[in-house]
């Protein structure tokens, strides 16, 4: 059964949730229960920003699947934390730095690291640096800290 919060997201951002047996194309998923375990964790507008993250950006819409939803979330996340001005006053800032991701390749190097990480956390380590080299050296994480 798939979650009725998941549902309405997806079909706000013209996202088709298709069976686990189906490979999706562009603008399809099967990873519902991921998108569901998200919002559990993160409540649903974490939960809606991370799909319009996915389906307002460049290159992305073709990898709806569980990496990178959670790679999404955890950078989500860690953005609001370490660029906090950045994500409350310059969101086209955060949509740009997601069109220049290159996510499908990104996602191919992480299967080099498989059995050693997981893709998740390859992933969000390529991405994060992505994000320090182009907003800066965070001022809320550890090296704001004492």
């Amino acid at each position: 059964m798939i979650d009725p919060r998941v549902k309405s997201i997806c079909d706000e951002y013209d996202i088709r949730i298709v069976p686990a047996n189906v490979l999706p194309k562009p603008g399809e998923t099967r990873a519902h229960h991921t998108l569901s375990l998200i919002i559990d964790r993160h409540g649903e507008e974490h939960g809606r920003f991370v799909v319009g993250t996915m389906a307002e950006t460049e290159n992305n819409n073709a990898h709806l699947d569980e990496t990178s939803f959670w790679s999404v979330s955890d950078m989500v996340l860690a953005f609001r934390r370490n660029f906090p001005e950045r994500m409350e006053h310059d969101l086209d800032a955060w949509f740009r730095f997601w069109d220049a991701i290159p996510l499908g390749q990104l996602q191919f190097w992480c299967l080099d690291l498989e059995g050693i990480t997981s893709k998740r956390r390859a992933l969000n380590g390529m991405i994060y640096e992505r994000g320090v080299r182009t907003f800066g050296v965070a001022g809320g994480g550890l090296h704001g800290r004492t």
